[in-house]
């Protein structure tokens, strides 16, 4: 079982009771961070939209199917009002609680069935473990989901096209990506960055961000750069656990390989997985 199985099965075995994206990743035995790569490089959704998205859709069926009391259906599915619920209903459906029960129907609800996960790998990629020292960088940094990923590519345009020369102290080397840990919504800032040797506050619109010397699970990406997602859910929901690692909440960090080709996609690059001091996964 994926670690993205995992959370379907929390999610789905715990519907009424309240569950935080914390709250999910340690009955996992991972961090925030892991579970929510985990679980958006897999499904395309970000845990807490999947929830609620879940929990919503079976209380419209529940209204559906008669229910007298649209306060127990509330709470039942773990929220605390009746006026959140119906928010919460209205902004999923467009429509309201008492609607959906006096027409009898969810046909024109766009409910949400439990997904189906399967893993795309026979066998896992294995990690290296190494050092890696402290990182002054600076960069063009943007926000990101998992549904709007595609856009980085042009981010990195932007970046070296616009940007990249005018950044003062540049240490020796190829740009870095680093993703730093999503939030609850499964939104996370991508930066398209340099080495700098120095703290000096960059000019805007660039930023800076300093990473701390710690222990990361090394992973090769061989194929075309567009591919790289299927490494990741790999690496997140497969390789991670097998290898008995547990990824802390910081920058995920994308060093290209000097053969790497910007032109082509082609050359690979090493994903860098920032791990728990402590071993303990399940840290907020």
């Amino acid at each position: 079982m994926s670690l993205a199985d995992k959370a379907l099965w929390v999610m789905e075995r715990n519907s009424g009771r309240e569950l935080t994206l914390s709250s999910i990743a340690a009955a996992c035995n991972v961090s925030r961070s892991h579970l929510a790569n985990a679980f958006g490089t897999a499904s395309g959704w970000p845990v807490m939209a999947y929830l609620r998205a879940r929990r919503l859709s079976e209380a419209a069926k529940r209204l559906a199917a008669g229910a007298p009391d649209i306060l127990s259906v509330a709470l039942e599915f773990g929220y605390g009002s009746h006026e959140a619920f119906t928010r919460a209903f209205r902004d999923q459906f467009g429509t309201t609680p008492e609607e959906v029960r006096n027409s009898g129907s969810t046909d024109t609800l766009g409910l949400v069935a439990p997904l189906r996960l399967t893993n795309g790998r026979a066998r896992p990629p294995v990690p290296t473990v190494r050092e890696l020292r402290r990182l002054r960088l600076v960069g063009l940094s943007a926000p990101c989901s998992y549904e709007s990923a595609i856009g980085i590519p042009a981010q990195w345009q932007a970046f070296m096209c616009d940007h990249y020369a005018d950044i003062a102290d540049k240490a020796p080397g190829i740009p870095i990506g680093v993703c730093r840990a999503p939030d609850e919504d499964g939104c996370f800032e991508y930066m398209c960055a340099t080495e700098v040797s120095s703290a000096a506050p960059p000019r805007k619109p660039l930023a800076y961000l300093e990473t701390e010397s710690r222990t990361y699970a090394v992973f090769d990406h061989r194929d075309h750069i567009s591919t790289i997602f299927d490494t990741y859910t790999a690496i997140w929901n497969e390789a991670l656990p097998a290898a008995g690692l547990n990824a802390a909440n910081g920058p995920v960090l994308e060093f290209h390989n000097d053969a790497f080709d910007p032109g082509t996609g082609l050359g690979g690059l090493q994903i860098w997985i920032p791990l728990e001091h402590n071993g303990n996964g399940s840290g907020a």
